[in-house]
């Protein structure tokens, strides 16, 4: 795969990028964002602690992050000057939190012992094993449905958000957490244990588990961002093929990642007898494959020039990060 690099010449090839610097801002924002959702939401209860203890974690928030840079790739400035920057600047941010919370609820779940019965995540122990089984449960559940009651409310999005700006954002989160993506997904993942898939149902597979948030995040950005149709489906297009990059990139890292960077275990795909990219095809034209995938993402994306600068950068990082 690529070498990460702390520049990356945008999409024009005139402009260089922090990735880095990047990548430690737009966490922090969206850290501070959920850490202040959880002030003034949250109360001292077991459940509470566990929603607080798995979101708060030291995670990459790559969704929310790709959110907030579709949003700016596209943003229209009719809606700085109609809305006003902060406030709609704090909508995107909400959003992008409620992207972040749907993807930890998938984590815990992931992590129980009828489904990968992981013990680490993020560096830590998993929900269940920190707390118990059945509050794992309950606090991914209600994770998942937080996500919704933030993306409905009043006080922020609703108030800056068009209504039908917002069904739509409400939509598609739904389908992708629901059983037409993530859910379906990890279904299929779970049937698919102890055999060996086909490289097309794997990606089949994983466009669901994995790909589906993903570029959902991306749609919801550039939708609050404004984005026209041919916007969005240039970005579709870019959100399908790093989303298959990045859990070809996971696969990768199963094999040869180092755990202590990763914050979870490696090579259990192998244990648990899963079909994965590096099994099927190997482990360089695994590589190579990813390569390729990112290669799509940024053709589909020139069309932005440098406005998507970070959406380039983010491409790269997606297989060259070591966690």
């Amino acid at each position: 795969m690529s070498n990460p690099s702390s520049t990356s010449s945008g999409s024009s090839g005139s402009t260089s990028f922090d990735l880095p610097r990047f990548l430690a801002d737009q966490r922090n924002i969206i850290n501070k964002s959920l850490a202040g959702i959880i002030e003034r939401e949250f109360d001292d209860s077991r459940l509470c602690r566990a929603m607080s203890y798995s979101l708060m974690a030291p995670g990459k928030r790559l969704r929310p992050i790709l959110c907030l840079a579709a949003a700016e790739t596209v943003e229209c400035s009719d809606i700085r000057s109609d809305i006003g920057f902060p406030p709609f600047h704090d909508a995107m941010v909400t959003a992008a939190c409620a992207i972040e919370m749907v993807h930890t609820y998938s984590l815990i779940h992931d992590d129980l012992p009828a489904m990968d019965n992981d013990e680490l995540r993020r560096g830590q122990p998993t929900c269940h094993v920190k707390f118990d089984e059945a509050t794992a449960i309950l606090a991914g559940d209600a994770l998942l449905t937080l996500a919704f009651e933030t993306l409905s409310s009043q006080r922020v999005l609703a108030a800056v958000v068009q209504p039908d700006i917002l069904l739509q954002i409400i939509g598609i989160l739904s389908r992708a957490a629901g059983y037409k993506g993530m859910i379906e997904g990890q279904v299929q993942d779970m049937i698919a244990e102890g055999k060996t898939l086909d490289l097309e149902s794997l990606k089949r597979m994983h466009s669901l588990k994995t790909g589906a948030l993903i570029s959902a995040s991306i749609t919801i950005g550039a939708l609050l961002g404004g984005a026209t149709p041919d916007q969005i489906r240039h970005l579709d297009t870019y959100a399908r093929h790093i989303g298959l990059a990045f859990q070809v990139a996971d696969d990768i890292l199963n094999v040869e990642g180092d755990p202590d960077k990763m914050g979870k275990s490696v090579r259990t795909d192998r244990d648990r007898n899963k079909s994965t990219f590096p099994g099927i095809i190997g482990l360089e034209p695994s590589k190579r494959f990813a390569d390729e995938l990112i290669n799509n993402a940024l053709q589909a994306i020139k069309v932005f020039g440098t406005k998507a600068d970070a959406l380039s950068a983010l491409a790269s990082y997606v297989i060259s990060r070591k966690r």
